[in-house]
């Protein structure tokens, strides 16, 4: 395995180098592989914390690219297919987690695949699962797990006919960035309605979490929300999460602005994402 230089940046759907992770990913079975990753010491985004923990976005972030790379490489989905992530899910040992060197962190990954679906002539891979176990210095110390199905150009076309591929940030209050966990505003991803909380990104033009357009909320925008209104519900109590999980049931739109409804329970809290009454994504974050 090298750690030595990043792999192609289209093959893991970002513009920019700097926001690619992967550095090798080998083939171990037909399907199984073994893949590097190196999690930067500074990431401007997520920024280790204090004690020199990695965020843990940076495990969703490293799995979000090997479920685009694997497929891509390895089993013959067209590179004019849509990614569309259907579930996600992570858990970290916080005994185990390694603290950031001098440099970057040397992540080794062992990936599963399963669940794979194919179109009615079973030439073309639909849709798979993905299991990644996460090691530095040879000690596990997180899991993590995701769908994903793949949609031809003019499939997606039609499905998404009408949908805009801009987000432009509102005007409403923001909570204070420290009470987030966060160093930015230009990293809120949230903010005020009232007594609700929508999802609203104060920069259209953030470098990681818009790295490029898209016509809907990614993912990791509604993992960020959820967590950021965590946070704020907490009164800043609750910043970083260990272990979760999220679903998305429905593409949630840029407008009008999803709104966010989060419960604690002692130290799990359950979020969804709603436009009008369709219920766009949920999970649940837990914290130590």
């Amino acid at each position: 395995m090298s750690w030595s230089r990043t792999v192609e940046r289209e093959w893991v759907h970002r513009t920019s180098v700097a926001e690619v992770l992967l550095t090798d990913v080998h083939p171990c079975g037909p399907l199984a592989f073994r893949a590097a990753a190196a999690w930067p010491r500074s990431h401007p985004t997520f920024p280790r914390g204090r004690d020199d923990r990695h965020s843990p976005w940076m495990v969703v972030e490293t799995l979000r690219q090997l479920g685009i790379y694997i497929p891509l490489r390895h089993f013959g989905v067209p590179s004019t297919a849509r990614f569309l992530i259907r579930e996600v899910s992570f858990d970290l040992d916080v005994t185990a987690e390694p603290r950031a060197p001098h440099g970057a962190s040397e992540i080794t990954c062992l990936v599963s695949v399963g669940g794979i679906r194919t179109d009615r002539s079973a030439n073309t891979v639909t849709g798979l699962r993905m299991w990644v176990d996460f090691l530095a210095g040879g000690r596990t110390f997180a899991h993590a797990a995701g769908g994903a199905r793949f949609l031809d150009a003019g499939r997606y076309a039609a499905l998404r006919s009408g949908a805009a591929s801009a987000v432009a940030a509102g005007r409403r209050p923001r909570p204070e960035p420290a009470l987030l966990g966060l160093e930015s505003t230009a990293d809120v991803v949230i903010s005020l309605t009232g007594d609700g909380l929508v999802v609203d990104p104060a920069d259209p033009r953030h470098p990681f979490l818009f790295d490029h357009s898209t016509d809907h909320v990614p993912g990791m925008v509604l993992l960020e929300a959820a967590r950021q209104a965590i946070a704020l519900r907490s009164g800043g109590r609750l910043v970083r999460p260990v272990s979760g999980r999220m679903r998305a049931l429905h593409f949630t739109e840029h407008t009008p602005p999803a709104v966010i409804d989060c419960s604690a329970y002692g130290l799990t809290c359950i979020f969804r994402m709603w436009q009008g009454d369709e219920q766009t994504a949920g999970g649940v974050l837990r914290y130590h």
